[in-house]
C-alpha cells in the first residue's frame, strides 16, 4: 500500500433538491400492519362498537379516527398536532381511506363527545381481544404482574392531580394503574387515574375486571411492589384461589425487621433470612412474612480509641403464598423488575400518556389506544422468537419506517419500497408472517 503524508479530506458532492415527488412516505411498514389489523378484524369491530351516522358532510368515521392514533402509535407519532400531519402522509390516507388528513381540533372532539361510555366500551374490546390471546397459547399458569405509573403533565388537565411523582415532585400528573400477562408480555388491564390516586387505590375492583379477561382453568400467579401491601388484596387474591408475591410496606418496617432473628444463608457470607408470622391491623387473619437481610456497605466508627468498619444492612420483606424458602422468594420477586421496560415502551415508546386534551375521559381514551398499539406489536410478533425480544423502538425503525413511493390510484395504490433496504429480507419474511 503507497503510503502518502497528504492528509484526507471530507469532500461530499452539492446536493440539489426540489419540491417535485408526488407521493413519498416515511411508514412503509404500515402497508402490511394495516393488511394484519384488517385480518384481525379490528377496524369491523371499531365500526360495530362506535357506529357512525353517515351524510354528506361527514368525511371520515370514529373507526378513521381510533385507527390514526393507533398506527400513528405504532409509527412513533404522538401529541394531536402529530396524529393530524400523521394523516396527512399519503401512504397513511390510503390506508385509512381518507381523502384529506384529520384534523386535531376533529380528534379532540369526537373522543370527548363519546365520554366515559367509549371508555369503558374500549376497556372491555381490548380485554376480551387480549383474553383471546392467552386462549390460543394455551399456557396453564400465567404471572399478572400489578403495577402503577405516573405520567407527568404540564398542564391542568381535567383529572390530573398532584400526588407521588418520583420525577417532578409536585407536579401534576395522571396514574394509571396496569397489570401484565408476563409470559407474554401483554397489558390485561389497565386504568387510567388521577394523579391523587394511591398505587393501590381500586386494586379489588381493577382485579375484578381483569378476571373477565383471563381464560378459565388457568393458574394464576400475582406479583406486585410494596405499593399493593393491603390486605383487602390478600383476602380477594386468597377467595380466588391465586397464589402471590407482594413486596412488604408499612411505617417502621426497618426497625420492626432488626428485631427478628437472622438466619446466615448458606453460602451468602453478608446475606441472613428470616421468616415470621404477621397481623396487621384490620387484616383478618395473620400472615407469613419472609425477609432478607444483606449488607449494603461499611461504614467507619470510633470504638474505644479506635476505628472499625460496621456493616450497613439493607432490608427486602415479603408476603407471599408460594411454597418457596425466603431466598428463593426473594429471587421469585427480583424477576419482576423486566416489567418496568414493558412500562417504559408503553409510555415512552408508543407514547401511551403522552397526547392529551383537557377532558379526563378524552385523555382516558387516548391511554387505552396507545396501549393497546403495545398489544398489538407485541401480538404481531409472538410467533417469531427473535423478533419476541426486540423492543418496539427497534422493530419500529426497520420495519414501519422505511421510505416508500405510492403509484397508482387512491383506492388501488401500488406501494414501492427501497430496493436496497439493508433488512429487506427480514422484512419480507415478517410482511409474509402478517398476511397469515
Amino acid at each position: 500500500m503507497k503510503h502518502t503524508k497528504k492528509p484526507l479530506k471530507f469532500k461530499s458532492p452539492k446536493l440539489e433538491w426540489s419540491f417535485t415527488s408526488k407521493k413519498l412516505s416515511l411508514y412503509g411498514g404500515i402497508a402490511p400492519i394495516m393488511d394484519y389489523l384488517k385480518r384481525i378484524e379490528l377496524p369491523d369491530e371499531f365500526d360495530a362498537l362506535f357506529p357512525t351516522p353517515a351524510h354528506q358532510a361527514r368525511k371520515f368515521s370514529l373507526t378513521h379516527l381510533m385507527l390514526s392514533v393507533v398506527l400513528s402509535s405504532l409509527s412513533g407519532v404522538n401529541r394531536l398536532t402529530g396524529i393530524a400531519t400523521f394523516t396527512w402522509d399519503p401512504l397513511i390516507q390510503s390506508a385509512l381511506g381518507l381523502v384529506n388528513g384529520l384534523n386535531k381540533d376533529v380528534i379532540s372532539t369526537e373522543f370527548k363527545r363519546l365520554g366515559q361510555a367509549g371508555a369503558r366500551l374500549l376497556d372491555d374490546m381490548f380485554g376480551y381481544r387480549v383474553k383471546q390471546e392467552l386462549e390460543a397459547s394455551e399456557l396453564e399458569e400465567i404471572t399478572v404482574d400489578a403495577d402503577s405509573t405516573v405520567q407527568t403533565v404540564y398542564g391542568k388537565q381535567e383529572g390530573a392531580g398532584k400526588g407521588f411523582n418520583p420525577k417532578k415532585r409536585g407536579a401534576w400528573s395522571y396514574h394509571p394503574m396496569i397489570a401484565f400477562a408476563s409470559e407474554q408480555k401483554l397489558v390485561i388491564n389497565t386504568w387510567f387515574r388521577t394523579g391523587k390516586a394511591y398505587t393501590s387505590n381500586g386494586i379489588v375492583e381493577f382485579l375484578k375486571q381483569t378476571v373477565n379477561y383471563i381464560p378459565e382453568g388457568v393458574k394464576i400467579f400475582f406479583r406486585a411492589d410494596s405499593g399493593f401491601f393491603n390486605g383487602e388484596l390478600f383476602d380477594y387474591l386468597e377467595s380466588l384461589g391465586w397464589s402471590y408475591l407482594v413486596k412488604v410496606k408499612f411505617k417502621g418496617l426497618s426497625e420492626f425487621l432488626k428485631k427478628q432473628q437472622w438466619t446466615i444463608l448458606d453460602g451468602h457470607s453478608n446475606t441472613w433470612v428470616c421468616e415470621f408470622s404477621y397481623k396487621a391491623k384490620g387484616w383478618t387473619k395473620a400472615r407469613t412474612l419472609k425477609a432478607v437481610r444483606q449488607v449494603k456497605k461499611y461504614e467507619p466508627r470510633e470504638e474505644f480509641g479506635r476505628t472499625v468498619l460496621v456493616p450497613v444492612y439493607q432490608y427486602a420483606c415479603y408476603c407471599s403464598t408460594l411454597a418457596l424458602d425466603v431466598w428463593a422468594t426473594h429471587e421469585k420477586y427480583c424477576e419482576r423488575s423486566v416489567s418496568e421496560t414493558w412500562i417504559e415502551q408503553v409510555k415512552n415508546q408508543l407514547f401511551a400518556g403522552s397526547t392529551l386534551t383537557n377532558n379526563f375521559w378524552a385523555n382516558d381514551i387516548l391511554w387505552q389506544l396507545g396501549v393497546f398499539s403495545y398489544n398489538l406489536s407485541v401480538m404481531m410478533r409472538l410467533g417469531d422468537e427473535e423478533l419476541q425480544k426486540e423492543e418496539h423502538r427497534t422493530f419500529s425503525n426497520w420495519f414501519i419506517k422505511i421510505a416508500a413511493e405510492i403509484h397508482g390510484r387512491h383506492r388501488s395504490p401500488q406501494i414501492q419500497l427501497y430496493k436496497y433496504h439493508p433488512f429487506r429480507q427480514r422484512w419480507e419474511a415478517f410482511a409474509a408472517q402478517l398476511a397469515v
